[in-house]
Formats: C-alpha cells, sequence, structure tokens
C-alpha cells in the first residue's frame, strides 16, 4: 500500500482525517503529461529524472489516484496490495533514493533543493517504515480492504462510456484484491501483528453490510443510477447487466470470504493489550511514528510531556468559561453540556444545514486572512452509513487532481446525540476553509512537482486545520461562551492526544484509562471519545501530529509578529506558511524566518 504522508492513498483513496502559492496561483489540472509535468520548477537533468520515476511508480502503484489525475494509462487495474510487490516498491525506493544522493547538492537552485530534500525525506521514511511490522497492518477499525474497495464509486470519474468500461474492469478484479489483502493480513498475524480486541468490535458490520442478495442494493452499483448523456441507452443498460452479474457471481462471494476470513481467524486473534509495544518490534516502530508524524526528533516522552503541559494550560481557561457560566467545576459544567438536548441537533439535515452556514460565513471571511485563495470549490456531504458510527465526526475529502471532482467535507449523521452543535464551528473551519479543503486546494494550484502538490507531511496538513479553528476568533466566530467552550474542548481533544496516543503505545496505558483522561479533560461525548482512542489504538502516532503541527505554526507566527511589530500583516504571514505546499515543520521554520528576514529588508 502507498502511503502518503499527509493522506492514505491505498487504491489511490486520499482522505484526511480527520487537511503556498507562487506570485500569481494559476491551477493547473493534471491530465495526460502530468508524469511529465511532474518536475515544474525542476531543471537539473538528473533531478528531474529521479522525480519523473518517482511519480511514474507512483501511478503504476496507485492506479485510481492516477486516474483521479487523469492519467489513464492504468485505468483497468487495481493496486497490488501483496506483500511481494510492497517489496518491489520498497526496492524501487531503494534505488530511488541512491541515485538521488548521487546529486551534488552544490549545482542545484534553491527550489531543486528543496525538491531533492522532501523527496529524499519521503523515500527514507517509507524505506524505514518497511523494516517494521507495521506493513502488515493494512486494516484500522475505520478502514481496510473492503473499504478500498466500496469507495470507488465516489472516487473515480463516471462521465463517458470509457470510464464505465474501466469500472466494470476494475469490478471483476475486487476479488483478487481481497484475496491478496487476506495474504497479507494472515502474514501480519503468523508474526504477531494483529490489531487489539476491543477497538475492532462491530467491525464486520462494515463487511456483511456490503453482502446482498440483490445487486441492485450494492454500492457499486451506485455509478449506474445517472446514465451521462454521452453514452447511448443500450450500451449503458447492458454495462448495467455486465455490473449486476459481477456483483453477483465475483464480488459478492468475496466480501462472504472476506467476512470469513476476518470472523474466524483474525478477530479471534486479536490482541487484548492495546499498546504497539505488546507487539513484536512495537517500540522501535511507534518511536519511528512519532518521528514520522511530528516530522521532528521528538522521543515519546517528549510529545507525552508536551502533551500535560498543554492540557493544564487549555483546561484553565475552559474551567473560567464554566466558572463565568455560574458551574463550580468544569465537571460539572461538561455534564451539563453532555446532557442538555438543546445543544444537539435533531436531524441529520440540520446538522448539514448548519455546517453549511458555518462554510459559508467563513467563504466571506477569507480575504482577511489570505491575499491568495484557491479556486476549486467544496461540498458538504454525508459520511456513508456503512462506516459512519465507528468513524470520526468528520473528515475532508481532496479534489480531484483533473478538476472533474471538488472536495469534500464529510460530515458524521449518525449518533447526533453524541454530536453537539457547539463543537460545529471549530470543526467545519478545520475540515473545510480556512482548514483542509483551503490549504490542499491551494497546495494542487501551486507551480511544483506533483509529488509535493498532492501529497505532504501530516503535522504540517493536521497543524494548520488545528491553526484553522483559531482563526475563528479572528474573524467574528466563537460569539458566545458555548462556541468558545467548543473550539477550546477541540484544542483540548488534540492535546490529550498527545498524551494517551504516547500513554496507550508507549507508556502502558489501558483503553480505559484513555478514555477516562479524555473524558475527564475534554467536553466531547462518550461516543467520540471512545471512537477517538480506538482510532488512536489502531493507527499509532498519527494523532500527534495536529497538534504538534499547530504549535510551531502559533510559534513562528508569534516570533513574526515580535519581530516585525506594527508591519506584520497576518495575510502574508499565511501566504508564506502555505506557499511551499504541506511541508516538515523543520522545513517551514525555515521559510518563515527568511520570510522574516525578507520583511524587515522591505
Amino acid at each position: 500500500m502507498k502511503r502518503f504522508v499527509g493522506c492514505l492513498l491505498g487504491l489511490g483513496l486520499a482522505a484526511c482525517a480527520s487537511d503556498g502559492t507562487s506570485d500569481q496561483t494559476v491551477w493547473t489540472p493534471v491530465d495526460e503529461s502530468v508524469v511529465g509535468a511532474a518536475t515544474s520548477k525542476t531543471g537539473h537533468p538528473q533531478l528531474t529524472s529521479v522525480i519523473d520515476d518517482h511519480w511514474a511508480l507512483m501511478m503504476r502503484e496507485s492506479p485510481t489516484f492516477a486516474t483521479s489525475l487523469g492519467v489513464r494509462d492504468y485505468d483497468d487495474r487495481l493496486s497490488d496490495p501483496s506483500l511481494e510487490a510492497y517489496a518491489e516498491g520498497i526496492s524501487a525506493r531503494r534505488t530511488l533514493l541512491a541515485r538521488l544522493k548521487k546529486i551534488d547538492r552544490s549545482d542545484l537552485t534553491e527550489d531543486e533543493a528543496l525538491n531533492r530534500q522532501l523527496l529524499m525525506l519521503e523515500l527514507e521514511n517509507e524505506i524505514e517504515a518497511s523494516k517494521y511490522g507495521g506493513r502488515y497492518m493494512i486494516m484500522t477499525n475505520r478502514g481496510g480492504p473492503h473499504l478500498d474497495l466500496t469507495g470507488l464509486p465516489d472516487y473515480l470519474p463516471f462521465r463517458s462510456e470509457a470510464d464505465y468500461e474501466s469500472y466494470l474492469t476494475r469490478l471483476t478484479l475486487m476479488p483478487e484484491y481481497l484475496e491478496k489483502s487476506t495474504d497479507r493480513l494472515r502474514s501480519g498475524l503468523e508474526a504477531g501483528w494483529v490489531q487489539p480486541c476491543a477497538p475492532m468490535a462491530g467491525y464486520e458490520d462494515s463487511i456483511n453490510i456490503h453482502i446482498v442478495i440483490d445487486p441492485a442494493d450494492s454500492t457499486f452499483m451506485r455509478p449506474f443510477d445517472n446514465k451521462p448523456a454521452s453514452i447511448d441507452e443500450a450500451r449503458f443498460a447492458a454495462m448495467r447487466v455486465d455490473a449486476a452479474r459481477t456483483i453477483r457471481d465475483q464480488i459478492v462471494p468475496a466480501f462472504r470470504e472476506f467476512e470469513a476470513f476476518y470472523n474466524l481467524e483474525y478477530q479471534p486473534a486479536c490482541r487484548e493489550d492495546v499498546g504497539t509495544i505488546s507487539m513484536p518490534g512495537g517500540k522501535e516502530y511507534y518511536e519511528y511514528r512519532v518521528r514520522l508524524f511530528t516530522t521532528l526528533d521528538l522521543t515519546p516522552e517528549d510529545v507525552h510531556q508536551t502533551g500535560l503541559a498543554e492540557v493544564a494550560r487549555i483546561r484553565a481557561e475552559m474551567e473560567e468559561i464554566a466558572k463565568g457560566e455560574g458551574f463550580e467545576s468544569l465537571s460539572a459544567f461538561q455534564t451539563y453540556l453532555r446532557s442538555n438536548p438543546d445543544f444537539y441537533p435533531k436531524t441529520a439535515e440540520e446538522r448539514l444545514e448548519r455546517a453549511a452556514w458555518i462554510s459559508k460565513k467563513m467563504d466571506g471571511q477569507l480575504v482577511k486572512l489570505f491575499t491568495k485563495i484557491p479556486r476549486m470549490p467544496y461540498d458538504i456531504k454525508e459520511i456513508p452509513l456503512d462506516i459512519a458510527e465507528k468513524t470520526t465526526t468528520a473528515y475532508y475529502f481532496p479534489p480531484a487532481g483533473d478538476g472533474s471532482r471538488a472536495g469534500s467535507y464529510y460530515v458524521n449523521t449518525t449518533l447526533l446525540d453524541t454530536r453537539p452543535l457547539h463543537e460545529l464551528e471549530a470543526l467545519t473551519l478545520h475540515e473545510a476553509v480556512p482548514g483542509h479543503h483551503f490549504q490542499i486546494a491551494l497546495a494542487q494550484e501551486l507551480d511544483m512537482p506533483a509529488f509535493r502538490r498532492f501529497g505532504g507531511f501530516t503535522a504540517f496538513v493536521e497543524g494548520w486545520g488545528l491553526y484553522s479553528e483559531r482563526l475563528g476568533m479572528e474573524v467574528g466566530f466563537y460569539e458566545t461562551p458555548y462556541t468558545d467552550f467548543g473550539r477550546l474542548s477541540y484544542e483540548m481533544w488534540r492535546a490529550t492526544r498527545l498524551v494517551v496516543d504516547t500513554g496507550m503505545h508507549y507508556k502502558g496505558w489501558s483503553r480505559q484509562r484513555a478514555i477516562d483522561y479524555m473524558l475527564d479533560n475534554s467536553g466531547l461525548s462518550r461516543n467520540n471519545v471512545t471512537t477517538e482512542v480506538d482510532r488512536y489504538i489502531t493507527w499509532p502516532g498519527q494523532a500527534l501530529a495536529y497538534k504538534t503541527g499547530e504549535l510551531k505554526i502559533r510559534e513562528l507566527r508569534a516570533r513574526a509578529e515580535a519581530e516585525l511589530g506594527k508591519d506584520f500583516d497576518v495575510r502574508l504571514f499565511h501566504d508564506a506558511v502555505l506557499e511551499a505546499g504541506a511541508v516538515p515543520l523543520s522545513v517551514l521554520e525555515e521559510r518563515i524566518e527568511k520570510w522574516i528576514a525578507g520583511q524587515k529588508a522591505g
């Protein structure tokens, strides 16, 4: 499975849990020439060759991702999830890295040097990852091989007859994809790498919901709900019949086999201990994950202590609000917020409409925060019901690289009595604008190599998302004590992650201890806390990126404000933060220091 540091790309499905410009921000659609165009701003022939070869490898390994970018050379394929293909990919990356290291840094321009530095870091991270048992963990409590497949109707283009023919071919490949994924998971069982029991409770429902009797009830038939005008009626009807036959005769039996594997082999072998350190080599693996997701040279203990300090700071602010509202303690105020039905939406439509109103309100405020704004729009959708109850409260899905699909802010509309409206402002600013959609859509418009436009580092992406929540304070949001408490609760949510993620995976904390810690310190409902803790258990280290990145961006802004004084322009600062895409935090710091010096020089 190919993994961008910012987003997961398994079959090419890029979703951020979940998130720079040149002088002229021009959106450049990616078409059949994307491999050749992968090296914008790079003229050095050896570096150009490596970047092109790396991107070509990416396209071959992630064929549906390639399709979403307009590269149609691999429309008859799905990715290969086997361990053999994974090993081949790592070997190819070793070769690319060796070629990069032979390039003399002194021969490169500043832009070229940054391209080389970022590609080297990406390759080094992927090669190091291959040493650990994490290579077996292609299933979390909210994702897995079968869900890679069920996401394709939303991810692939369906505009032409060729699109549908490609989809029909890919339907026939799904049984093999599940079979190879099963073999990889089975190898993990043999090596002692398996998910814990508690977070995976009920996971089988995400499989069996797709084992249908009538193919018409399958999610894989959704592309046939609306016929494009360009396709002949008779041909479209024939393709619909072919799809239904493949679903009935091949896909449903394959899902049934995968369900049997999960129920009879995987689930019975689950771990009671939730920490990564309970698996062979797990301690070293988690130390790697901390470095990967913070992009800093930090130990788990460093992160844990930062989390404790942030929790104490934010808790003091939350206690002030509780006191101001007449409550004798923070816990009493939290109980009031969790139990009062007036704070919760009554229908899915109410939650979606409120999210849409917040989004549109922020759209009008963006000019106060930026001078460069992405052209690509975004929409608001419900999280699919087959995964909604086990997943987070919202997430963002990036736009297609070829401009054929907008970005999407996915909102969870299940279990409404656990999703308070006073938290929706912070959530929406994080996932849509000025958070993930703004940053990711803007990155896709930049004049830089494709691996940077469509990839990135989680600490930057999620750090920017959390920082964006705070920007609402500057443009008219959080006007009531309840919405401001919602903002603080969300910030506390990310601070407690530093404590509980390191606590469970490195310090021996139990799942219940992590749940209790988050309940005591945040305003989140018990359901949200439980699903979040389960996410951290099955996806170790990723949750550390948010607070780490946000703290760095806030630190750099404070430095810029102090050094520039009255000449500080927040719009130009934000432009400078975003102008190179999602870079490691150490690189961001270097760039902002140069920007401050440039501003001082006039």
